[in-house]
Parts: structure tokens; C-alpha cells; sequence
């Protein structure tokens, strides 16, 4: 469990943040997630522990690989996690802590929680530094420890993306973007920036395909944000971003702050998002048909579906919201077909590691298959309730095929009235590399987007 706080106001002392990062890092080796860890963590450290705890999980297959050769013997599952973090944390390339000062403070932070192994930590850690360079290097051997994903990972990216996976890889390595959707009901996406611009925050377009998007140059506090509170933008990955236009139509008109409702639907469309939490492409939905349709959000977990009515509200949206099992209809709909469904499906996540960087370390090969046979029944369950002429976007944010152009591939072949809508950007596999021709670049050339797969099936 996270230690106790201390007293408000004053910086949190480095050897707390490594306590409280350390458990962190524990808590996703015994399988817990990283985000409901953090949710618990004194408020006081939270965003140290959080920045910590990213670093340390995109180098814990090094950090490891390192460690079983200075401590060959396993030492307790707390004094482990300490010396991982630190080991990390010292790794080269990273210059937030002088080394001394992190050994120090390491040390300092087992000596409170396992006196008797502060010496065996600080002589693991400085003969890391004495012989850092050898050990990086025959660490990197291990492509577990180069690419900091489990073997099974590599191998299924390397089948999927025989050219790609590398690069694959390499991404999720890089810190993420902080992308906005500029609201069209109060900005157009140059006003935005320059209200941006005034408060000073950096920030410029994703793209000519993400017509709403706007990319921060460094990631700000929504407090910071200009209007955030009152609904002018909202926090959502470009990608994430391309569901909307997908399900009501092609793309949307250029000045999306003319005030009309863009919908091929048609105004009062019934629409569900079938997967809803936390509600950023429901209330997307909204804003591009000019809050005119008749949504229903859907989830099977209660608790995140509170995110949805947060969303809709602070945007001033409309929109039903239920917590439901979509698998199981009879338990939640009411027999009046629907005009367009959103299926973001529950998936690996493994297009959003970079954002989420657990994921790879609590997957398992065999969460795949299981994910996979989940996204089918859900596909099975709906399709049903779609009228003759609609529109099903089918949505995983997902790199492995799988849970993509395979799911789609049989689905097809399983039901003769389904066709699949094309599109020359926008759909199929989106993969998150910089050299993706259809997306600019968030500053240091990472790619804008994250990793996702879109298929728009049409009923006829």
C-alpha cells in the first residue's frame, strides 16, 4: 500500500517518492494496474510517484535483466522493487537525479522499510555505477531487456508487423502527446490557439485528418487549460478522435465551428456506444451532430460510467446513460433498433502502452485469444440491433491483429449482410510509428497518435 502522506505544502523528500514508486512498481509485478495504484497514492506524491513509475516500467525489462546478475539470489519482493527502481532510475540517458544522490536516497528508503538490507542495496547499486557500461551492454543482449517487453510481446508484433514491430516497440517507449478536442460549439480550432497562445501554452494542429485536435508542445494541468471547465476542449487522442466522424459519416465539413449538425444519420438518430467509459467519444458524438442524437451510453462498469455523466455534463450534452453487460440485451434493450453503434471493444490495449505503460508486464499470451472471443460476442450480440442501412463502427485500441483486421475479416464471413464502408484514411490498423505519412508529429518527432483499429460495417 502506498505510505503515509506528509505535511501539505512541502516538497515530498526523493527517498519517499522511491518508497511509494517502488510499491507501485510491485503492485503491477503481483498484477494490479498501474492507474487503480495511483488512484490511492497520497495526493502529495502522486505526480512524482506517477512520472517515476513510468520511467521505471518502459526500462523494468533492463532494470531486471541487471539485477539478476548483481543479486543473483532473489532478495525480498519489497527490497527487489526498490533496488529495480533504482537500478532504472541510474539507468544511462537519465538525468533527473545525480547518481549519488539516488543511491543515497535508495538507501535511505530501505533502511526505513528493511534496515538489514540497506548495505546489501548500496552495494548492488554502486557497482552498477562502477561497471555501468559493461552491464548495460551485455544486458541489451536480452531482447527483453533491449526492448523492455516480454518475449511473447515481441513475437506477436514481429508476425503482425514483420517490418514494423521494431519500431513498434521502440514507440510505446516514448512519452506520449497531450492532445485536445477543441469543442466546435464555443471555438474553432485557430481560436483555440490563440487562447492558448495567450496564456502561454505552446501548442499546434495534429493534422488535416484530425480536424478538432490540437497538440500541446508539454502536457498542462486541465486547470491550466483556457475554458476547460466550461466545455471548450476536452482531453482525447488524435486517434481516438477519428471514431466520431467515422460512425456519422466520412469526415467532417472544415469549419466545424459553423454551427451546422454534421450527421449522415440523420437529427434524432438513435446511436449507442456500446463500451462507453469514460465518455470521450460519447460526448464526440454529441458535438459533431449538434447534440441531436438519441444516445444511449452503455457499460458494464458502473463506476467508470460516472466519468460518462461527468463528461456530457461539463460539456452540456445529452445523453441516457445505463450500466449494462451490452453482451446481454434482454437484460437492457428496449427493442427499438438503432441507426448507428459504437463498439470500442475491451481489448489488450496494446496501441496506448506508451500512455499505460503496465500493460505490457500485466498481459498475459493468453488474455489474447480470451480478449478476442469477448470482442466477437459483442459484435454478435449487437449486430441484431442495427436497422437495415446502419452503420456499426467497430473500434479496438489494439496493434495486434486479432482484435482487428482478423475480428472484422470473420465477422464478414460469418454474416452476408454486413459490408465493410472504405475509406482512404482514417480506417483499418492505425499504428502509432513517426513515420506515418498521415499524421504530423508531437515535438522531439514521436507520432501524434496512438495505436488503433477501426472497421465501419454497414448492414444491408
Amino acid at each position: 500500500m502506498p505510505s503515509d502522506s506528509s505535511p501539505k505544502n512541502i516538497a515530498p523528500p526523493l527517498h519517499r517518492l522511491l518508497a511509494n514508486t517502488a510499491d507501485a512498481v510491485q503492485a503491477v509485478r503481483d498484477g494490479h494496474s498501474l492507474t487503480d495504484w495511483l488512484s490511492r497514492c497520497p495526493a502529495d506524491v502522486r505526480p512524482g510517484v506517477q512520472a517515476l513509475s513510468f520511467t521505471v516500467l518502459r526500462r523494468l525489462g533492463a532494470a531486471q535483466a541487471v539485477r539478476a546478475v548483481l543479486a543473483p539470489r532473489n532478495p525480498p519482493a519489497r527490497v527487489d522493487a526498490l533496488l529495480v527502481t533504482a537500478l532504472a532510475l541510474l539507468w544511462p540517458g537519465d538525468t533527473a537525479y545525480a547518481d549519488h544522490t539516488l543511491v543515497d536516497q535508495a538507501v535511505h528508503a530501505v533502511r526505513q522499510r528493511a534496515p538489514n538490507s540497506a548495505g546489501f542495496v548500496n552495494a548492488v547499486l554502486r557497482r552498477f555505477l562502477r561497471e555501468r557500461e559493461a552491464l548495460v551492454a551485455a544486458a541489451e543482449a536480452d531482447p527483453v531487456a533491449r526492448f523492455n517487453h516480454p518475449r511473447w510481446w515481441q513475437e506477436r508484433l514481429r508476425g503482425d508487423w514483420p517490418s514494423a514491430w521494431e519500431g513498434l516497440l521502440d514507440a510505446n517507449q516514448q512519452r506520449p502527446p497531450m492532445t485536445l478536442r477543441v469543442n466546435p460549439a464555443h471555438d474553432s480550432v485557430d481560436t483555440y490557439l490563440a487562447r492558448l497562445r495567450e496564456t502561454g501554452i505552446d501548442a499546434h494542429r495534429a493534422g488535416a485528418l484530425f480536424p478538432q485536435a490540437v497538440v500541446l508542445d508539454e502536457p498542462r494541468p486541465v486547470q491550466a487549460l483556457p475554458g476547460f471547465d466550461d466545455g471548450h476542449a476536452s482531453v482525447q487522442d488524435a486517434s481516438a478522435q477519428l471514431a466520431a466522424p467515422l460512425l456519422l459519416g466520412q469526415r467532417p465539413p472544415q469549419d466545424l465551428a459553423s454551427g451546422e449538425a454534421w450527421n449522415v444519420l440523420g437529427e434524432g438518430a438513435r446511436v449507442l456506444d456500446a463500451c462507453a467509459a469514460p465518455g470521450g467519444k460519447t460526448a464526440h458524438l454529441q458535438e459533431l451532430a449538434g447534440n441531436r442524437l438519441d444516445l444511449l451510453a452503455l457499460d458494464a462498469d458502473a463506476k467508470r460510467l460516472e466519468r460518462v455523466r461527468q463528461n456530457l455534463q461539463r460539456l452540456e450534452l445529452a445523453g441516457a446513460v445505463r450500466a449494462a453487460d451490452a453482451r446481454d440485451t434482454a437484460a437492457w434493450w428496449d427493442g427499438r433498433p438503432f441507426d448507428g453503434i459504437l463498439l470500442d471493444a475491451p481489448c489488450s490495449a496494446s496501441g496506448i502502452v506508451r500512455r499505460h505503460p503496465d500493460v505490457r508486464w500485466l498481459r498475459r499470451p493468453e488474455d489474447i485469444p480470451a480478449l478476442a472471443r469477448t470482442q466477437s460476442e459483442l459484435l454478435e450480440a449487437l449486430w441484431p440491433l442495427l436497422k437495415p442501412g446502419g452503420r456499426l463502427l467497430y473500434a479496438t485500441c489494439s496493434v495486434f491483429k486479432s482484435e482487428g483486421q482478423d475480428q472484422i475479416d470473420a465477422f464478414l464471413q460469418r454474416h452476408g449482410d454486413a459490408r465493410s464502408r472504405q475509406f482512404d484514411q482514417g480506417a483499418g490498423h492505425l499504428l502509432p510509428l513517426a513515420d506515418n505519412a498521415s499524421q504530423d508529429f508531437a515535438p522531439g518527432g514521436a507520432a501524434v497518435t496512438d495505436g488503433f483499429y477501426y472497421a465501419l460495417l454497414q448492414k444491408v
